[in-house]
Formats: structure tokens, C-alpha cells, sequence
């Protein structure tokens, strides 16, 4: 049996002894208000911030795209963005669900956090979720007094679907920004949709995210896409050399873990500045579940302490 911290193993009991239908035997609506009602039983509060604001973001067809901005500095001075980009395989999750997790990174870090509402499947297939968060992260350093300061970097990030949208980002938008991109945090990224063995098997299930959750998430996203396109699969892009400086975590239960180390190691092996940090006995979808999971809150600390290196590495040498 793999090691599972006592924490960790509570919450899968409890998600155990719930009634009712697997969420891939449901349909997207519901899916989605489960994530939400399961957000506000097992998710931190949010707590005191200086700033937040909402407002929207046009993408490339005009849509209003919903963002977030959250500061914990009064009056904020030139400095990095951090651009989060949430998880929930694409079609499930938003703003709100992450609104705590979003706080507690800029509260931490001391930089702008800015939370983006990229559109999801199935309603809208592949690619407009990495369309409209490469639209957005444009935008964001691009027209910098928009959020209230002098943008000088950019950091995409996100978790899971999100991790892999941040890494899409990367790969699109590295050198073609007016500021360049610090570093990328992928917090157990998504990054092979055609991963069917290794960890994919090991947890395929009782470990929170199932193999089957994660055919129905690619199945509503891509339909009968290319599963190996960069843009859904960026493991798959040609080559890695030349990308920021990355955080990559995965958790040592979760069904993504092998493909989470599969990016590493290749960002590794074309030479670009990477810390790997796993969490043992951990799973997915902890960074919203601290509530629930107390331990995941030291993960994300010690995974904020990461990037802050690779943050101020990156402005010393630029």
C-alpha cells in the first residue's frame, strides 16, 4: 500500500461514505456545482486583503473574459504579476472556488495574483480555455495601469488543467511579451492527455481524482481532437530549450504525478532552471483543499518559498 498522511486519508474516507453517482456518470452543470458546494466544506478562508477587484478582459473574439485581481499592498509599487489559471480538467471550477487559494498567494508572495475565468468545455471545446488565457496574459502586460501598477514580469500559473494552461502559456508567449516571463509554477499539471499508464493506474481510483474523471474532463474539452496537439499536450511540444525558469509539484497519490515528473525532467534535460517539488502521501486537488487537509497548507508555503527564489533569481538577472 502507498504512504498516506493521516490527513489526507480522513478526507478520503469521508469522500468514501458519500452517496451518489461518480462525477463522470454527471453531466458538466452539476459537476460544477459539486466542485463549488465541496470548495466551501473543505477550502481555508480566504482572510484579510489589501485590494481585490473584479473586472473583465476581452479576448480574441471579443468575449468578456471574467479576472480577478488581489493585492495584500495598499499602494502597489512596480513589480511582477503572478496570472493563475484554475483546475478542474477544463470544464469545472472558477474564480471563486480558487478565491481563497488566490489571496493566500499574494498575501504571501507580496505581488498581484490575477485570477483568470477562461471559458470552459464542453460549452466551448479546445482550444478556447488556452485561446482566451493567452489573451489574457497578453493583455496583463500589455496594459499594465489596468491592475493598478507598472507591470515588470509575468508569472503563469495554475494547478492541474490550470498547470497545464500555464505551461501552454509558456510555450506560446515566452519573447513575445513587452516584459518577460519570470518563472512558471505547475502544481500537479496536466500536461499528457494521453497518459493511460504508470500512475494513471496505480491511483486510477478512491485517491479523489479517478483515470475515468480524467477521460471525462479530455472527452468534454477536446472531443475528437488531437490529443498530442501542443496546445493540449505541451509535453509533447518539439522542444523545451529556451523556457523560464519553472516549479514544478506534483503529488506522490495523484493519478498525473508521472506526467508531472515527465515535464520536469524534460524542462531538466533542455536545460532550463527547475525546481521539482512532490509532496508525499498527498493528492490531487490539495492546494484547495487545506481546510480539510492541513498538511497541504505547509505544501503550498513550502512551494511559495520555491518560486519566491526562482522570482527574485530571475529579476537579479534581468
Amino acid at each position: 500500500m502507498p504512504f498516506v498522511r493521516d490527513d489526507v486519508a480522513a478526507v478520503l474516507a469521508m469522500l468514501a461514505a458519500q452517496p451518489g453517482p461518480k462525477m463522470e456518470e454527471g453531466d458538466a452543470a452539476t459537476a460544477r456545482q459539486v466542485m463549488k458546494m465541496m470548495g466551501q466544506m473543505v477550502e481555508r478562508p480566504r482572510g484579510e486583503l489589501a485590494h481585490s477587484r473584479d473586472f473583465t478582459i476581452a479576448a480574441r473574439d471579443g468575449h468578456p473574459i471574467p479576472a480577478r485581481a488581489y493585492s495584500d499592498i495598499a499602494e502597489p509599487e512596480p513589480g511582477p504579476v503572478l496570472v493563475f489559471y484554475h483546475g478542474g480538467g477544463w470544464v469545472i471550477g472558477d474564480i471563486d472556488v480558487y478565491d481563497s487559494l488566490c489571496a493566500e498567494i499574494a498575501r504571501t508572495l507580496r505581488v498581484t495574483v490575477v485570477s483568470i475565468d477562461y471559458r470552459l468545455a464542453p460549452e466551448h471545446r479546445f482550444p478556447v480555455a488556452a485561446e482566451d488565457c493567452i489573451d489574457a496574459t497578453r493583455w496583463i502586460a500589455e496594459t499594465p495601469m489596468s491592475i493598478g501598477h507598472f507591470v515588470t514580469g509575468i508569472i503563469p500559473a495554475g494547478d492541474s488543467a490550470g498547470g497545464n494552461l500555464a505551461a501552454v502559456i509558456c510555450q506560446a508567449l515566452n519573447g513575445n511579451l513587452p516584459v518577460p516571463i519570470l518563472a512558471q509554477w505547475l502544481i500537479y499539471p496536466a500536461v499528457d492527455m494521453t497518459a493511460d499508464s504508470g500512475s494513471m493506474v496505480e491511483f486510477a481510483d478512491g485517491y479523489l481524482l479517478t483515470a475515468g474523471a480524467m477521460a471525462w474532463f479530455t472527452a468534454h474539452y477536446m472531443g475528437d481532437q488531437d490529443l498530442r496537439h501542443p496546445l493540449a499536450s505541451p509535453i509533447f511540444a518539439t522542444s523545451l530549450a529556451g523556457q523560464p525558469p519553472a516549479l514544478v509539484f506534483t503529488c506522490g497519490l495523484d493519478p498525473l504525478r508521472d506526467q508531472g515528473r515527465a515535464y520536469a525532467g524534460r524542462l531538466i534535460a533542455a536545460g532550463v532552471r527547475t525546481i521539482y517539488r512532490e509532496a508525499a502521501g498527498q493528492i490531487h486537488g490539495s492546494v484547495t483543499l487545506r481546510g480539510a487537509i492541513p498538511s497541504a497548507q505547509d505544501d503550498l508555503h513550502a512551494n511559495l518559498r520555491d518560486l519566491r527564489t526562482l522570482i527574485d533569481e530571475a529579476s537579479a538577472a534581468g
